[in-house]
């Protein structure tokens, strides 16, 4: 470790005033989960002070102090029985900011993955976190939480011996942000970072902390219930247990939910990509196909690795309420929900790509204000429920399970320090085991997707059908 930044920052955070800024439902069912990333930059003209660790970290403090308080408060429940995020300038939750010499080429830590006969994928590097991980020398990046009274932000600036690539990798609290406002803080941020010596720099366009902008949203809709709430109803039984008066203090209290290593790296081409969608169904989104093949691939691969045949296939889509139920763009907090398919296994096995493609679309596709309002007070009143779900939702000889998240559209590309726009796109291990996001792949106009999966089935799901015609298995 080259340089700590706590010392330097108490004059820059000096500014913040005491508040509190209330979490909602959605922040406290995100407690426990980081949101996390690793982006590599090219240092194509051999800079000195490539990704300056100076002004990274001074930019960081500065649009913390300005516009994120947030993220130097820490959580609690106030006297009305809220959960809150307290900022008390006396005792701040300092970030934990580091540069990390590793000994070893950016290079050693990059592979090139098979071509399935396509020549655009050629030369397109992969960070390998395993490798990274598995190299002496090198140690694990620490995840943001409160629990142990560690920074709700960590930042490492990675240098390479070679110098020609420079890694910034984050963690931050997904009781905090939800993806699309993690990526608009990062934007901010390196937007600073580009301003870093005009004193005066603010923001054109302010993030929105106040979580009542979002749930005024939903006052006066009736809540409509997603069907996979009954589904869940009626597996608990007489399981279920009461939900608490105030959620607040039970959610709050959730423990740091622990990384799963065994995560995979798939890619596709732009070209294989356009083949694999006119072969199931031209009709539908890239994303909605991608969903179809993997969902009916893994249960196959289940099948294959665990000797029997699940009985429900689980497909969580990940859907924004910003774009859903006019919650402004620049809300900076979880709008993010999720729409669940259980589906009867044998259907999933019986039917075509292009008949599932169709049933998970009309199953994703309830994601109003209603239904989006229906899930805040099944939290708020069936959290046994939740808790339920969250067991069930898993790869077993009993159940397949994918959670997908496409941020494939998020403004990754404008995450410029005054360097560039980063060429490789990577993050930390997922908390969820089944758990698939998939990002823009800048080298290819591909895409990349990050799959948490046991390593047993991973191997048997390379091997079936499309997944093994158009995909290209990285690690």
């Amino acid at each position: 470790m080259l340089a700590s930044s706590t010392s330097s920052a108490s004059g820059i955070l000096a500014s913040i005033k005491p508040q509190e800024i209330e979490l909602g439902t959605i922040d406290l069912a995100n407690n426990g989960i980081r949101v996390d990333g690793i982006y590599f930059y090219k240092n194509t003209n051999k800079d000195t002070e490539f990704m300056s660790f100076d002004k990274i970290t001074r930019s960081l403090y500065k649009v913390i102090a300005n516009y994120y308080p947030i993220l130097v408060g820490r959580p609690t429940v106030n006297s009305e029985g809220k959960a809150v995020v307290a900022v008390n300038p006396e005792s701040l939750c300092m970030p934990d900011v580091k540069e990390v010499q590793v000994g070893h080429p950016a290079e050693s830590f990059f592979v090139y993955g098979p071509n399935n006969g396509d020549d655009l994928s050629k030369g397109v590097k992969f960070f390998d976190l395993h490798k990274f991980y598995r190299t002496d020398g090198v140690e694990r990046i620490p995840h943001a939480t409160y629990h142990r009274d560690h920074s709700s932000v960590i930042v490492r600036v990675l240098r390479f011996k070679d110098s020609a690539y420079a890694a910034l990798a984050y963690s931050l609290l997904h009781g905090i942000f939800d993806a699309t406002a993690t990526i608009a803080f990062m934007n901010h941020w390196a937007e600073y970072a580009r301003n870093i010596d005009n004193t005066a720099y603010k923001l054109s366009s302010l993030p929105v902390h106040d979580r009542n902008v979002m749930y005024s949203r939903f006052d006066g809709i009736e809540p409509i219930e997603q069907p996979f709430v009954e589904h869940f109803k009626d597996m608990a039984g007489t399981a279920r247990f009461d939900s608490p008066e105030n959620v607040a203090p039970v959610l709050l209290s959730t423990p740091d939910i622990p990384q799963i290593a065994e995560q995979h790296l798939l890619h596709i081409s732009a070209a294989n990509l356009e083949r694999m969608r006119q072969e199931v169904d031209d009709t539908q989104t890239t994303a909605m196909v991608l969903t179809a093949v993997l969902t009916k691939s893994m249960v196959q691969a289940n099948t294959r690795s665990f000797g029997t045949e699940p009985q429900t296939t689980y497909v969580a889509v990940a859907y924004d309420s910003r774009q859903r139920s006019g919650v402004p763009q620049n809300f900076a907090g979880n709008a993010s929900f999720i729409c669940i398919a259980p589906l009867q296994a044998k259907y999933v096995v019986g039917s075509s790509y292009k008949e599932l493609a169709q049933t998970i679309k009309e199953s994703s596709m309830k994601t109003d204000s209603a239904y989006s309002k229906a899930s805040i007070e099944t939290i708020e009143n069936e959290l046994g429920l939740l808790y339920h779900a969250s067991f069930s939702l898993c790869n077993s000889p009993q159940s397949s399970y994918l959670g997908f998240s496409n941020v494939r559209y998020l403004p990754f590309k404008t995450i410029d320090f005054g360097y560039g726009s980063p060429e490789i796109l990577s993050f930390d291990y997922f908390s969820k085991e089944g758990m698939c996001r998939m990002y823009p792949n800048f080298q290819d106009g591909g895409i990349d997707l990050f799959i948490n999966y046991a390593d047993a089935c991973f191997e048997h799901l390379c091997k079936i059908d499309l997944v093994a015609k158009y995909v290209d298995a990285i690690y």
